[in-house]
């Protein structure tokens, strides 16, 4: 094959590989998702705060813990450990009823929410004073909590 012939055939080569690669796709199609896909699960996620803006921040963090628990049809075990600017979820879920009502709706899902006692001494807080928090909830230290909770089997999650 002469060079014309060969630059031909490598054009026309390259030609018939781009048409192929900006073809759409068609793939299989993706099925619907359901909770049977999934097995129980446990899952410690860790609530440090999100600033500067710690209302969104906490809006997308019970979201997206509502998504967990919907998606696995309630098939999880979910903890929330909450320190350092974590703590503000419960300040402003006293004053936002919106907060409140998403703490409570994944209260009844059977989310349990943890908070760190050194976050309460340092805040100078207790329990009382945030929203829903008694104390049970309370633990001796968030970061101890998480890395005892791993070692229970639960997968850590920090959105």
């Amino acid at each position: 094959m002469n060079i014309l012939g060969r630059t031909i055939a490598i054009g026309l080569f390259g030609l018939i590989a781009g048409a192929a690669m900006a073809r759409p796709q068609s793939g299989p199609v993706a099925e619907p998702m359901d909770a049977s896909r999934y097995v129980f699960q446990r899952v410690v996620y860790q609530n440090s705060g999100g600033y500067p803006d710690d209302k969104s921040y906490a809006q997308r963090l019970l979201r997206n813990i509502g998504a967990h628990v919907a998606a696995t049809d309630g098939k999880v075990e979910i903890r929330v450990v909450s320190f350092a600017a974590g703590a503000k979820l419960f300040l402003m879920a006293k004053e936002d009823a919106d907060l409140a009502k998403g703490l409570d709706g994944l209260r009844v899902k059977g989310v349990k929410f943890l908070i760190c006692n050194n976050t309460l001494k340092g805040l100078k807080l207790q329990p009382t004073d945030l929203y829903g928090v008694t104390e049970a909830d309370v633990v001796p230290s968030g970061v101890a909590e998480i890395a005892r909770l791993q070692g229970m089997g639960f997968v850590y999650i920090h959105p």
